[in-house]
């Protein structure tokens, strides 16, 4: 089986696309006429410094990924499977065909203009450290206000929260054999901080069709494949969710012999992939091919019926993430009007309803 991954920002670098924008002309020009600029000056060149630019690097990145699997179907087939981190699931649903080249872009647009406006928030990288691990830290530290935002892999995590307080999470995880590496965001990208921008761009997405899957896409909030009829929803939560990269991965190898193809500029996502598969060497159990998603219940019967069986109290383990010994503080709720979760002793955070499971 193959896959074909699609990177998300931090990606980007000058020359990037290089002859792509002339091979596939027409489709250059109608991203220069929604952007209003020309996005091969733009990667190629970047004559005024705004390839960084959150909101100039989303649409630019989205161009090239698109570009480079337009030129991988001219000499492939279509994979089994499409994954992108971030940014790059975007990708992943046009190969997907959920929607056209243009609205596409259209979406990375308003998305990359949304999260540039978010400027009150900082993000870092802590290597050599499990997800446990930091939160623990953290929490221990009274830094309950920054969010585990990365997962991309076991020991390769990001946070994202206020300024101040990743500042002062730097000399926590600066001893042993932890590392800590400051990012160059704007925003506090993937956290509880993008509620406002999740709430706009989820109204943006409303605007627009989406048509089924033709390739199973697997989404970024839920290590799983795309539920068409949940396809708005999880990219609107993307702003606040974790991007849970490993676990991503981890389920795709689980499926059975996996290929995975890197489309875009770099290979971020193939050093990421290599390393998961490293820090795995036990193989996850062959896990079913995906089937068509059952009715979809409702947040609020989704809450209704854990509440129901599971008090507060029960033991629980997630299914997508490393976290086996949980406890439930509260009961289930329903969050921003559309998200079933319940507050946990062990994590000190939701978790999705659908995401975990109680231990009998």
């Amino acid at each position: 089986m193959k896959t074909y991954v699609f990177p998300g920002q931090g990606s980007q670098k000058k020359t990037m696309g290089g002859t792509l924008f002339d091979e596939f002309e027409s489709l250059t020009r109608a991203a220069d006429s929604i952007l209003g600029y020309s996005i091969k000056e733009l990667c190629l060149e970047d004559p005024d410094n705004r390839l960084n630019r959150t909101e100039f690097t989303q649409p630019a990145l989205y161009v090239v990924n698109a570009l480079s699997y337009y030129k991988k179907l001219q000499e492939s087939e279509r994979p089994d499977f499409l994954a992108g981190h971030s940014l790059g699931e975007f990708n992943a649903l046009l190969a997907a065909e959920c929607f056209s080249f243009e609205t596409g872009l259209r979406l990375v647009r308003k998305r990359g203009e949304l999260m540039a406006r978010a400027q009150e928030g900082a993000m870092a990288a802590v290597l050599n450290a499990s997800a446990q691990e930091i939160r623990t830290i953290l929490d221990d530290n009274g830094l309950t206000s920054i969010d585990l935002a990365n997962f991309n892999s076991a020991s390769q995590i990001v946070i994202s929260g206020p300024p101040e307080d990743i500042k002062a999470a730097k000399p926590l995880f600066q001893s042993g054999k932890h590392l800590f590496a400051p990012l160059n965001t704007s925003g506090a990208f993937h956290s509880r901080y993008m509620e406002p921008a999740r709430q706009e761009f989820s109204r943006f997405l409303d605007t627009v069709t989406f048509s089924p899957q033709k390739v199973p896409v697997i989404s970024n909030v839920t290590a799983r494949p795309y539920e068409d009829h949940r396809a708005k929803e999880l990219l609107a939560g993307q702003l606040t969710g974790a991007v849970r990269w490993s676990d991503s991965v981890q389920y795709l190898l689980g499926l059975g012999e996996m290929e995975f193809k890197e489309l875009g500029h770099g290979n971020v996502l193939t050093k990421l992939i290599n390393k998961i598969r490293r820090e795995a060497p036990q193989q996850p159990q062959q896990q079913p091919r995906p089937t068509a998603a059952q009715p979809p219940l409702s947040a609020e019967e989704l809450v209704r019926q854990w509440n129901e069986r599971n008090p507060v109290g029960t033991r629980v383990r997630s299914k997508v993430g490393e976290y086996q010994d949980l406890e439930t503080a509260t009961p289930a709720t329903v969050l921003f009007g559309h998200r079933a979760a319940v507050y946990m002793i062990g994590y000190r955070g939701y978790f999705d309803l659908t995401e975990i499971e109680s231990v009998n």
